[in-house]
């Protein structure tokens, strides 16, 4: 589509109107021809610049999925921090193009993660390599929401004061038996074994993340108390102490949630507890279409009445619920600036597009977070009437023992002295 199909005065008009459309953000817009609208410059986040009449037609048709899209294929560029840009567009929450006239309803109609289609889910997200994601996780390869005790925490720092977080929670004790869905690398079961003396049976159905946890208990010397297995969360039997699940639930689909829960009832003793921890919402609401489509297929973050569903059916007591998204900001931010300073390494293991389209990724992840698009929820639940729990949460930030609520009821007065006497 040349210049003379598409005139200068009717591209401004097109840029202009895509800007109103987006809520007039905090952003400018500079066309090929070197023209520009949007914000002024002294208040401009950043400068979305469009290469050619095509790129800027395919962005007003569809910029929910084209404007990650023409990133990638360099049609579309940004002047400033990416994050920054990004995070200035989401706060407008844009309306613009034909997929904003899609009733969710029948978006959903795409969504399906059946045991088929979470291997090729988990395929396509992680089977990129272990060598890609070295580069910008941690030592520990923990591709999940950090726990920052403190801001200036590096994110190793932050990554272990999560999984002592989450450990405190369930108010872990020497001897328990653990099971873990979705268990990544390995790194939050190794560290269940190796800090609280559990034993941990964990499931994954990325192949090549196993192979690593399984490398990986074996030189720590925890492959005695450590099983990792290639497989679906819907074949985990057993009884256990502890069910754990941080960072699958977004992957397993609302239309799962009675599976998973029939999961967790069948494998959790009389005094089972588990924590459920995702990505989620404030309100009920799809995942951006090219996160989707491009990076995260089928996913759905979930709202807090969402996950419910898997939990209500099956008597099980909420005893906890924290949001952590300021933490997720944190540690997405981390992870895009370690991506950034590793840029060149990354582009040479996996090529230019697909180390742009993760580029845009973590942008647009840092971005989601800083503005609430999305949430994180830890969820600490036990079955109903089960009081073998901590019976305050004071453990979860001094690092002592719980005090267990059964214990502390044997020792309890029965008789409730009077009210005279205080």
């Amino acid at each position: 589509m040349g210049r003379s199909i598409l005139p200068t005065g009717f591209a401004q008009g097109i840029a202009n109107t895509l800007y109103r459309a987006a809520g007039s953000p905090d952003l400018r817009i500079r066309l090929w021809t070197g023209d520009e609208v949007g914000a002024p410059p002294s208040t401009s986040a950043g400068t979305l610049v469009i290469r050619s009449p095509l790129a800027l037609v395919r962005l007003a048709i569809d910029p929910e999925l084209e404007l990650g899209d023409l990133f990638v294929q360099e049609q579309i560029d940004v002047e400033g921090a990416l994050d920054e840009f990004l995070a200035a567009l989401l706060r407008r929450e844009p309306k613009v193009g034909v997929s904003h006239w899609i009733p969710d309803s029948w978006r959903e109609l795409a969504l399906s993660t059946g045991r088929s289609k979470a291997h090729q889910n988990a395929s396509h997200h992680y089977d990129v390599g272990n060598d890609f994601y070295a580069c910008w996780l941690d030592e520990g390869m923990t591709y999940t929401c950090a726990y920052f005790p403190r801001p200036d925490a590096t994110l190793e720092e932050a990554q272990f004061a999560k999984m002592d977080h989450v450990c405190r929670k369930l108010g872990l004790r020497p001897g328990d038996e653990v099971v873990e869905a979705g268990c990544g690398w390995g790194g939050f079961a190794l560290h269940m074994a190796r800090h609280y003396g559990v034993r941990v049976r964990a499931c994954n159905v990325a192949e090549e993340q196993v192979a690593y946890a399984r490398e990986r208990a074996e030189k720590e010397g925890l492959a005695d108390r450590v099983e990792f297995v290639h497989d679906d969360y819907r074949n985990l039997h057993g009884k256990y102490d502890v069910f754990a699940s941080v960072g699958m639930l977004e992957h397993v689909g609302m239309d799962h949630y009675e599976e998973l829960g029939s999961v967790i009832d069948r494998c959790l003793r009389p005094n089972g507890r588990g924590l459920l921890h995702t990505i989620g919402r404030s309100r009920p609401q799809l995942l951006n279409r090219w996160m989707r489509k491009r990076v995260f297929p089928n996913a759905h973050p979930p709202t807090l009445g969402e996950m419910m569903r898997i939990l209500e059916p099956r008597n099980f007591a909420v005893l906890d619920a924290e949001n952590l998204r300021i933490h997720y900001r944190l540690t997405a931010s981390h992870w895009l600036r370690r991506f950034e300073r590793e840029a060149d390494r990354i582009e040479a293991l996996v090529g230019r597009e697909l180390a742009r389209t993760w580029r845009f990724y973590l942008a647009g992840t840092t971005a989601s977070f800083e503005t609430a698009t999305v949430q994180l929820f830890q969820v600490l639940f036990s079955r109903a009437g089960n009081d073998h729990i901590p019976l305050t949460r004071e453990h979860q930030y001094s690092g002592d023992a719980p005090i267990f609520a059964d214990e502390a009821l044997d020792g309890a007065p029965r008789d409730g002295g009077s009210l005279g006497e205080r």
